[in-house]
């Protein structure tokens, strides 16, 4: 789905949240405009959604319509907002480090884990240099300084540590075993990982065959599920959070969907590993 629907459909609830605080003080969007110091056209963009509005738009709105105390409630809304959808330069602004480390309050917090791949392994069951590879191309195709290439790769691989204490369901397209990121030892170690891993008592991991019947099950865009109740997209221009329940059922479907027609892994990881000898 394109990114934006889930920011814009936030954007309309937090509109119409701050719609009711106006019209509940007989405003009008003139009126409150004026007491802001912003056009009437600028009230009706906030409030349809198709503009955004910060802290401090909110904390005039709020006083501008006597209300003051619900600032912070709506604030903390904005918020998120601004965080759903997050462009990979701003995201990745202060190194690859930073960005592997940006989601590890989510990791910490979750107990079931689902994940699709289309594209990349993902990362916990990479190796090191398979992540080296990976994190180098994306280095380079977005023009980033790799002075912290290492740590952020110590980053990714440190959240192995999760197959300890969290359950992980994760379904893999078979193109994934083929897509060359790295010199074949490097990739015939990763496909050898992913066997070991296969046998943790806490992971299941499916693969779909490329001669699967799709049938409903499209192919999708990466992505994590997280306690059924998070997901987050990695797309081409932004990494993509979704907190709004239709939108996470929608994924978590999806999951449900491309799982029954994963199956055994070993033995296509078996020929795939053949392939690269």
């Amino acid at each position: 789905m394109p990114p934006s629907d889930s920011v814009q459909r936030a954007r309309r609830d937090l509109g119409a949240r701050l719609r009711a605080l106006r019209t509940s003080k007989g405003l009008t969007g003139e009126t409150l405009g004026a007491a802001c110091g912003w056009s009437s056209s600028k009230v009706s963009r906030i409030e349809t959604g198709f503009s955004g509005i910060n802290a401090a738009g909110i904390k005039v709105w709020t006083a501008a319509c006597g209300q003051p105390e619900a600032a912070p409630e709506l604030i903390a809304i904005a918020e998120g907002i601004q965080h759903m959808y997050l462009e990979w330069r701003e995201m990745e602004r202060d190194g690859l480090a930073r960005a592997q480390e940006h989601v590890l309050p989510l990791w910490d917090d979750t107990e079931r884990f689902k994940a699709y791949a289309i594209d990349y392994i993902p990362g916990p069951l990479q190796t090191e240099d398979y992540t080296r590879a990976v994190l180098e191309g994306i280095r380079i195709r977005r023009g980033l300084s790799g002075d912290d290439l290492d740590q952020a790769v110590r980053t990714r691989a440190a959240k192995q540590q999760y197959f300890k204490k969290a359950t992980f369901r994760i379904v893999l397209e078979e193109d994934v075993l083929y897509t060359r990121y790295a010199e074949p030892a490097v990739m015939r170690d990763q496909l050898a990982r992913l066997i070991q891993i296969a046998d943790y008592s806490k992971v299941s991991l499916g693969i779909i065959p490329r001669t699967a019947d799709r049938g409903p099950a499209h192919k999708a865009q990466d992505f994590w599920i997280f306690d059924d109740r998070t997901v987050q997209v990695e797309i081409v221009s932004a990494f993509l959070t979704l907190t709004q329940g239709h939108e996470v059922r929608r994924y978590v479907d999806d999951f449900q969907r491309l799982s029954k027609l994963a199956g055994a892994s070993v033995p296509l990881i078996l020929d795939a590993i053949a392939a690269y000898s």
